[in-house]
């Protein structure tokens, strides 16, 4: 009869476990959807940046061909 109650024990602390576990999930999720507004903006600033870098990079590589150095 002890070992059936040591048991039972084992599985509380299993089912403790997994509800403890959820609930980090659930509140990283949480923090995640809260976030994320943030993240895509960073992230389309940087997109932009960029764009706009390679199109300047673009217009002077396109000024070095028609007037070489030197001549």
């Amino acid at each position: 009869m002890l070992e059936f109650l040591r048991g039972s024990e084992r599985g509380q602390d299993l089912a403790e476990y997994c509800l403890l576990t959820a609930l980090i999930a659930l509140i990283a999720l949480g923090i995640f959807v809260h976030v994320s507004g943030g993240i895509q903006g960073i992230w389309t600033t940087a997109g932009t940046t960029l764009a706009a870098g390679n199109t300047a990079s673009g217009a002077i590589s396109a000024a070095a061909q028609v007037a070489p150095h030197g001549h």
